[in-house]
C-alpha cells in the first residue's frame, strides 16, 4: 500500500473513492477498488460525484494569462541590465588551446552533485493530494449540508400549511391505483401535493404541477421528483383544480401536453 494509502487509513474499500477520483491509487491498489466498484453503487456514485467537483475546483482556480503580458514581458527582457560573467577565480588554471599545452589541457574538475532528500517530493506530494482530498470531502460536506437545509425547509413549510386552521385534504385515485393527494390551506394560500405510483417519465423528463384557473393560463407550480411532497405557493382561490403534465427535463413554461392526472379544489376551500 502507498504511503498515501496509509496516510488516508484505506482498510476500508469504500474510503478509496477519493483517491480514486483523483488517480491517486497505486496500480495494484486502483485494480482492487475497480473490482469493488463494479459491485458497488454507493462508490460508483460517489466517485462520479467527487470528479466533477475535481473539475470544479480546477476550473474555479484557473485564469487566463492578461492579454498584455507578453508585450510586458517583452519590454522587460530588452530594459533589464544583463548581470556580467562571473571573473575567472584567482589562482585557476585558464582553459588553453590544445597546441598551447602541447596536448589536451586538464581536466576540468567535476563537482559531485547534492544528494536530494528522497522523501521530500514524496513528502509534498502526499501533502498536497491530502489537500485535494480534503477540499473534495469540504465539498461532498457542503453539499449534503444543502441538502439537509433544503429538507429542512420543506419540513417547515409542510408542517405550517398542516398546522392552519382551515387546513383541509383531498385525493383521486385512478384504476391502476395511481394518486394524487393534496392538503391545502385557502387562508394561506398553500397546498402540499403528492404524487403516488407514477414513477419517473422515461428520457430524461419530469412531471410537472400546474394551477387551472377559469380564463387564465395554466401556471406552473414547480416540478415534482417522484413521491417527495411538493409545497406549492402562491394559490388563489379563484383556482379550480391542479393539472400534472409530464414536460421536457427542467421543466415548461406551458404545458406541452395533456395532464395525466389533474385534480379538484372545490373540496379544500378553493374554486370560489
Amino acid at each position: 500500500m502507498s504511503v498515501l494509502g496509509r496516510l488516508l487509513g484505506r482498510g476500508d474499500p469504500h474510503s478509496l473513492a477519493a483517491p480514486y477520483a483523483l488517480d491517486a491509487l497505486e496500480p495494484g491498489e486502483r485494480r482492487r477498488f475497480e473490482k469493488h466498484l463494479g459491485d458497488c453503487d454507493r462508490c460508483t456514485g460517489e466517485v462520479r460525484a467527487l470528479s466533477e467537483d475535481a473539475v470544479r475546483l480546477a476550473w474555479s482556480t484557473a485564469a487566463p494569462a492578461p492579454a498584455a503580458l507578453r508585450a510586458r514581458v517583452m519590454a522587460a527582457v530588452r530594459t533589464t541590465p544583463q548581470e556580467p560573467a562571473p571573473a575567472p577565480a584567482r589562482g585557476r588554471a585558464r582553459r588553453l588551446p590544445p597546441h598551447v599545452w602541447g596536448t589536451q589541457p586538464p581536466p576540468a574538475r567535476t563537482r559531485t552533485p547534492r544528494a536530494r532528500p528522497l522523501f521530500v517530493p514524496l513528502a509534498t506530494a502526499t501533502a498536497a493530494a491530502a489537500l485535494v482530498v480534503a477540499s473534495l470531502f469540504a465539498v461532498q460536506a457542503q453539499r449534503t449540508q444543502g441538502r439537509l437545509d433544503a429538507e429542512r425547509d420543506r419540513s417547515r413549510e409542510i408542517a405550517h400549511v398542516l398546522a392552519a386552521a382551515d387546513a383541509r385534504a383531498a385525493s383521486s385515485e385512478d384504476a391502476r391505483g395511481r394518486s394524487i393527494g393534496v392538503i391545502a390551506s385557502a387562508s394561506e394560500g398553500r397546498a402540499v401535493v403528492t404524487l403516488s405510483g407514477y414513477g419517473t417519465p422515461s428520457g430524461g423528463r419530469v412531471h410537472q404541477l400546474w394551477l387551472m384557473r377559469p380564463r387564465a393560463q395554466p401556471r406552473s407550480l414547480g416540478l415534482l421528483a417522484g413521491d417527495t411532497p411538493l409545497v406549492a405557493k402562491g394559490l388563489d382561490k379563484s383556482a379550480t383544480s391542479l393539472a400534472v403534465t409530464v414536460e421536457p427535463d427542467g421543466g415548461s413554461a406551458q404545458p406541452t401536453g395533456q395532464p395525466v392526472v389533474q385534480l379538484t379544489l372545490k373540496t379544500v376551500g378553493f374554486g370560489e
